[in-house]
């Protein structure tokens, strides 16, 4: 949270102000998708008495680093978070303008996502969403709301349309991680059956080391897959 959250800023910045300096780098950005960041505990502005948002230069470089992370790596919500945290805490690098000890919201767990919460995270039209709907891709709740994690391949999937790739094509993909799914509940179910009390966080552990390693894998194949697009 930033120092100044809660209370009016003189110098403030108003979220058109931020949008306008973030599209620049990141075109694709939206209104709804800083309200979202912020929803999500990422950025915590500042406010006016009649409830306007104000964004201190620590706030945009704070989201920039986050853009950067989904746009450049990949990382899930969770994880940027994690890494802010720590950077708040000054256990590692963060984003300039992001140290000292900063309290943090509280985290009451993954928060579900309604299916216009959805489209304005990831910027995908609702045909999109209905077509990765029906090829398994992404499965609402008995609610009718969302994962997070839903909002995260969203924008994976966004981001890969800028190249043609169409979520028909990721179907393969989907395949691909059910099948390792049912080889690492093969390996970790025993564990978590047995009934002593321990059992259950080395599953946690187990689960956690193959889940790491098996992404692991899965980008060094690939990476060597595409030697011979190369020709490297």
């Amino acid at each position: 949270m930033t120092a100044s959250a809660g209370r009016p800023l003189p110098d403030g910045m108003s979220i058109g102000t931020v949008l306008g300096q973030l599209r620049a780098e990141f075109p694709d950005v939206t209104v709804s998708k800083i309200r979202f960041l912020e929803s999500e505990g990422l950025v915590l502005p500042g406010r006016t008495p009649s409830g306007y948002r104000q964004f201190t230069a620590a706030d945009v470089e704070r989201l920039r680093y986050v853009l950067r992370a989904q746009r450049d790596q990949y990382l899930p919500l969770k994880v940027i978070k994690q890494q802010l945290a720590a950077a708040d805490r000054g256990e590692s690098p963060g984003p300039r303008g992001v140290s000292g000890h900063r309290p943090q919201p509280a985290d009451d767990g993954p928060r579900s996502l309604t299916r216009d919460e959805l489209l304005a995270a990831t910027g995908l039209t609702p045909a999109t969403l209905t077509e990765l709907e029906e090829f398994g891709l992404v499965k609402p709740g008995d609610d009718g709301t969302y994962d997070p994690v839903d909002a995260e391949l969203g924008m994976v999937v966004r981001a890969m349309a800028r190249f043609g790739i169409e979520p028909r094509h990721l179907r393969a993909y989907r395949a691909a991680a059910d099948r390792e799914v049912g080889l690492l509940e093969q390996i970790v179910t025993p564990l978590y059956r047995q009934r002593d009390t321990r059992a259950r966080d080395r599953a946690d552990q187990a689960l956690r080391e193959l889940a790491s390693l098996s992404v692991a894998l899965h980008t060094l194949l690939v990476k060597m897959g595409l030697r011979r697009v190369t020709g490297g």
